[in-house]
């Protein structure tokens, strides 16, 4: 590891510790040249490919899933360490199935399973996007198929009550 105050490649480890939420190892080192400190952050470099609506491929990017996880879980009840956590297991999901590339439409079934679960509103935010959905109707179907049979039901006799008002 290049030093890089002095540009010196020799240095030593005097610390190493797992950063689990960001999938890496942090290690602290020391130049053996010029004796100063510094701090690595060593990843697993997951080559998996993400094949795209279009056909086209483009590299499996953790921190392109963090936004977008970001994005479907901002004002809800789902904190940014959540996300991370989230992040962090989806990733090392594929890295245990050994995949060499996998298509949109899979990852973000796995991404809406696993938002189904947390938080219905961050559940919608995403479909939206990753459905493209178009109008309210489609939007109302996504919904539909997330509410419990009696609870829309239930909603349906309280929405018919508010219609007559």
């Amino acid at each position: 590891m290049r030093c890089p105050f002095c540009n010196n490649e020799e240095s030593k480890v005097t610390d190493s510790r797992n950063a689990t939420e960001t999938n890496a190892v942090r290690r602290r080192r020391e130049c053996l040249q010029c004796l100063r400190r510094f701090t690595t952050f060593e990843t697993i470099d997951l080559t998996i490919q993400v094949q795209k609506r279009d056909g086209h491929y483009e590299d499996f990017r953790q921190d392109k899933l963090i936004k977008g996880l970001d994005a479907a879980c901002r004002h809800t009840r789902i904190s940014h360490d959540q996300v991370l956590s989230l992040a962090y297991k989806i990733t090392s999901d594929l890295m245990e199935r050994g995949v060499r590339e996998i298509k949109t439409s899979e990852l973000g079934d796995i991404v809406m399973k696993h938002l189904l679960v947390l938080d219905p509103i961050a559940y919608i935010r995403f479909a939206c996007v990753y459905r493209r959905l178009k109008d309210v109707d489609e939007l109302m179907d996504a919904i539909a198929n997330i509410i419990p049979r009696g609870e829309e039901l239930a909603c349906k006799g309280t929405c018919h009550d508010i219609e007559e008002s």
